[in-house]
């Protein structure tokens, strides 16, 4: 396994802290590292509210890069609440489409961290709506 995919797990895990912040908000569920092509890694972790206004684990981490500078994204992962890693689900696989449509077939994405088993974004949509 690359050493970037272990850096990116330790920073995923790091903020993966399951917290309860009120009656209506929980956080940390999810957690994700994002790789920009720059090579520097981008966290965020899923809040969820009881009035569908939270944000997945992934999208977090994609707006902290876009917030941070970055727009082109090379590799990503997410911890899921089992502790296992997993796919990005549909908004966030449409927002890594939008945000790079000419490249976004390229995008890494850890499937099973244990197996060392990875995807392309365009393996997990090979007919998406941007050619």
């Amino acid at each position: 396994m690359e050493e970037i995919w272990k850096e990116m797990y330790a920073a995923a895990k790091s903020v993966r802290k399951e917290r309860k912040i009120s009656d209506y908000v929980d956080a940390g569920g999810v957690a994700a590292a994002v790789l920009s092509l720059s090579g520097k890694i981008y966290t965020g972790v899923c809040i969820d509210t009881c009035s569908t206004l939270g944000i997945c684990a992934e999208r977090n981490a994609l707006f902290n890069m876009i917030t941070n500078g970055e727009d082109k994204i090379s590799k990503v992962l997410c911890i899921m609440p089992n502790g296992k890693t997993g796919t990005p689900c549909g908004a966030c696989r449409e927002l890594m489409v939008q945000l790079m449509p000419g490249d976004y077939k390229n995008i890494e994405i850890m499937l099973d961290y244990e197996k060392d088993e990875r995807v392309t974004l365009g393996e997990l949509t090979p007919k998406w709506w941007i050619k």
